[in-house]
């Protein structure tokens, strides 16, 4: 899998904010994608006292969301946890698992965000952006923005505003639980990051793609009925 940009990765805050300006720049926010039939989650963790970044990848049947490969890859963290700069941190690990697939994905699914981000380039756009694939954001929390009370009806979603602009959504993937935050992040349009979020979902509040790469980086790949899902790994 080709590395589309290139760059440093142990730059000071200042270095990193500017280089996430120029970027941004970059990110396409309409679909530019056909039919989707393989889909790529990741999981990021740390190790020895943070030391070690280690990156799992999954790569999933889209829609079925069986498992078709996966990979694991650890990294010298090279920058300090900062909010709104974790894709410095967490991304090389996980480019260096993407380039170890045997089976490559259409599109990316984050676990975190991509436009909902103060300079518009989280942690989907940087990776989306760094393979050319198209990718989404699906957070648990809202990092900045506000949007509109969101009725407890699965599938419902509100847009989220920052100063004027539409910066991603909340999203309703199951009723009666905590909502989502969805947003692009690269070759993708809001409308289609919802509807393919929610296809991801199939009912549960985060969509398989983050539960399976969870599932990967904490133990064997193996078929487990509380997921509800099964393997075919290759």
């Amino acid at each position: 899998m080709e590395i589309r940009i290139n760059h440093r990765w142990d730059l000071s805050e200042a270095e990193a904010a500017r280089l996430q300006l120029e970027l941004a720049d970059q990110i396409v926010l309409c679909d530019q994608f056909g039919d989707v039939d393989r889909v790529a989650g990741i999981d990021l963790g740390y190790e020895d006292e943070d030391r070690i970044t280690r990156a799992a990848v999954v790569v999933l049947k889209f829609p079925e969301m069986t498992l078709l490969d996966y990979e694991i890859a650890r990294r010298q963290t090279t920058f300090p946890y900062v909010p709104g700069y974790l894709s410095f941190r967490e991304v090389p690990a996980v480019l260096d698992a993407m380039q170890r697939l045997r089976v490559q994905p259409q599109m990316l699914f984050c676990d975190g965000n991509g436009t909902i981000h103060p300079r518009r380039f989280g942690f989907a756009c940087h990776l989306g952006l760094a393979l050319d694939l198209p990718s989404i954001g699906v957070a648990k929390n809202r990092y900045v923005g506000s949007h509109e009370p969101l009725p407890d009806t699965q599938g419902a979603w509100q847009p989220i505003l920052d100063n004027g602009e539409t910066i991603g959504a909340v999203v309703r993937s199951r009723a009666g639980v905590k909502p989502i935050y969805v947003s692009p992040g690269h070759r993708v349009s809001l409308a289609s990051a919802v509807a393919m979020t929610l296809r991801a979902c199939r009912g549960f509040r985060q969509p398989d793609t983050t539960r399976w790469s969870h599932r990967v980086a904490s133990g064997p790949p193996l078929e487990d009925d509380n997921l509800g899902i099964g393997s075919t790994l290759l």
